[in-house]
């Protein structure tokens, strides 16, 4: 390890100097907005001061460059503290920091990537530290560069299951190039947490994990100092620094005690303002840089306009699961660009991202079965346009990761999620396996595009698409085998619906996707050999749906539209339909789903119980008619 060489007295002074400008910062920024958390920010003044002035690099003009060094504040609700660094550091004026939590203000309550030195928004509490790990394990093993990589947790959040996925994901990879901070003030919103200051269970604890851990007292800047110099010279491990510290530290009459969480200073905030002034030796322009200059060595990247490498090749008739298609258009992909990766939480032979392992074993992340941290290391991976990232699981996984989902769109994320085994169609393993709610999950994200392919040719495609997609992605893919529809030369686009059977006569329209597209063909053939004929239209997308086809071909069917999906009736394709036709006159909508709590059976026959049959389309198209 290169030893380490004690800052001289006058920076120790200037770095606890920074961290008291950091607190009176803090405190005049709530007070300004009458409301945020000082107490929250003072305990972590000398952390943010000892790594934004002494030890991280990074591009002060260009705050994303792709060399700097990446700092997520899972905490925050310490937002104020993390303006207050970036406004010290110079980037912009430190009365902007007056302007928190204003309507027309980007230094919102908890931080987001509105903001340039933001890299994801944070605040719902235990999820930085995966984000963290994906920024490391980019940075390690795909860019190879000298960047670390620093997340700074509270120790409430500790509570919370993904932190300790994260901290076993960091540590199984070995990613050194990782700095986990722990501000450990004792402290939590309405009462003291569980462990308080006891600093020795933390410490074995994190030892556990597979972790360097290294106990400070949180508040003395040369213990600091020390600490991250060990951090950065720690090789095949992660290092945690467990900061001991004080919430509301250097506020007389407030430190350490209960009850001021998230609450501004007001009238106490000129006796803390004064003896916070008192310790500050140097009230001039300080002129601290970062210890090491920014070493500019990660590589360009180009993640623009993504294509299969081959097109589809598949012979109409023919039947193939979407989800094994999912796993040959991801394959592609990579071939054509290296940034392209998989992410997969143990599930890889099932959902078939296994085909891109097999070809390019380096860009495939085994995140085995914690699906939090999964998704969270994907929005890492993703952060400034590194990569291009796949995340696959079964489509009912992906419900325990919500909220991962909905941060990373406030994130502004660019990943692209798979859920395979939707719908009670995937037969005997039952319903704790069955994705009955995902696309109403991930409708309700903002931005978010959902695609939903009813075979091989347009399942490549939505991959391709989605890989050149802004925003959050989800690809809906099913298990059974079932027939091509597509010639290979078709053409797709994101919000565009397929008819995919039609005459000049159709006595209503029938919408499926997935494994209902197939059956509302089948029951378009039966229903035909008694003179009654139907629209089959593939919407491709549920989100955009193509609203305008829908309209226009119910209104050539009589009016009538009966959609059928294998997915419970709130939030899927029936209510994306009905909401997209309700200012219509004339159109009548009837919806086929799943009902009520399904059970283990052969897809066919669950298909048939559950009321979304060919079968079941035949006798509802018949009953439509009759009214």
């Amino acid at each position: 390890m290169a030893t380490y060489h004690k800052p001289e007295a006058r920076t120790i002074q200037e770095l606890r100097d920074i961290a008291n400008k950091l607190r009176l910062h803090s405190i005049a920024a709530t007070n300004a907005s009458k409301s945020g958390h000082p107490t929250s920010c003072a305990s972590m003044a000398e952390i943010m001061s000892v790594l934004f002035f002494n030890t991280m690099r990074y591009k002060v003009s260009s705050p994303r460059d792709a060399s700097s060094d990446r700092f997520i504040l899972s905490k925050g609700h310490a937002a104020p503290i993390l303006y207050a660094a970036w406004a010290e550091a110079g980037l912009f004026p430190s009365t902007d920091l007056l302007s928190l939590r204003k309507i027309d203000s980007d230094l919102e309550g908890h931080p987001t990537p509105r903001l340039n030195f933001i890299d994801v928004g944070t605040g719902s509490l235990g999820q930085g530290l995966s984000v963290a790990c994906g920024m490391a394990y980019v940075g390690k093993n795909y860019d190879a560069a000298s960047y670390r990589v620093y997340c700074l947790l509270g120790d409430g959040e500790s509570a919370e299951g993904s932190v300790w996925e994260a901290l076993n994901f960091s540590s199984h990879y070995c990613l050194d190039n990782l700095c986990v901070i722990f501000d450990i003030n004792r402290l939590g919103q309405s009462e003291p947490t569980a462990l308080q200051h006891n600093m020795e269970v933390y410490r074995r604890r994190v030892e556990a994990f597979g972790l360097n851990a290294i106990v400070v007292d949180g508040h003395d800047v040369d213990e600091l100092c020390k600490a991250f110099h060990e951090a950065a010279n720690t090789k095949g491990k992660p290092t945690a620094i467990l900061a001991k510290t004080f919430k509301g530290k250097g506020f007389p009459g407030v430190e350490d005690l209960e009850g001021f969480h998230g609450t501004p200073l007001g009238g106490k905030s000129d006796q803390i303002v004064k003896h916070i002034n008192s310790l500050i030796k140097n009230n001039g322009e300080l002129q601290l840089h970062p210890q090491k200059p920014l070493k500019d060595d990660a590589p360009v990247v180009d993640i623009s306009n993504i294509k299969l490498s081959t097109p589809p090749a598949y012979t109409v008739g023919d039947k193939i699961a979407t989800r094994v298609a999912y796993g040959s258009a991801i394959t592609k992909i990579a071939t054509n660009n290296s940034r392209v990766i998989a992410l997969d939480g143990d599930t890889k032979n099932s959902t078939y991202s296994e085909k891109l392992k097999k070809a390019f074993p380096e860009r495939y992340i085994e995140c085995f079965i914690a699906e939090q941290n999964l998704v969270g290391v994907a929005i890492g991976a993703a952060c400034r346009d590194r990569t291009v990232a796949f995340v696959s699981t079964f489509a009912t996984f992906f419900t325990r990761a919500f909220d991962q989902i909905r941060m990373g769109a406030i994130s502004q994320t660019n990943v692209n999620f798979v859920g395979s085994h939707c719908g009670v169609s995937i037969g005997e393993d039952g319903p704790s396996q069955m994705g009955l709610e995902d696309i109403a999950m991930f409708r309700t994200i903002p931005g978010a595009t959902v695609f939903y392919p009813s075979d091989a040719v347009s399942c490549e495609r939505s991959i391709e698409m989605a890989a050149n997609t802004k925003g959050i992605c989800f690809i809906r893919t099913s298990r059974p085998a079932t027939p091509v529809l597509y010639k290979n030369n078709e053409t797709f686009q994101i919000g565009e619906a397929k008819i995919v059977q039609k005459t000049n006569n159709d006595d209503a329209l029938v919408i499926g996707a997935g494994v209902t597209l197939h059956e509302a063909l089948s029951a378009a053939d039966e229903l035909a050999s008694e003179g009654i004929h139907i629209r089959v239209l593939d919407p491709f997308t549920i989100k955009p749906l193509d609203t305008s086809a829908i309209i226009k071909n119910a209104k050539e069917c009589k009016g009538k539209i009966l959609t059928v999906e294998d997915h419970y009736p709130q939030g899927g394709l029936g209510e994306a339909v009905m909401s997209a036709v309700a200012g219509e006159t004339g159109i009548v909508v009837r919806q086929l789903a799943v009902k009520e709590l399904p059970r283990s059976g052969p897809p066919t026959v669950l298909l048939d119980r559950y009321g979304i049959s060919s079968k079941s389309i035949v006798a509802a198209v018949k009953a439509m008619l009759k009214n």
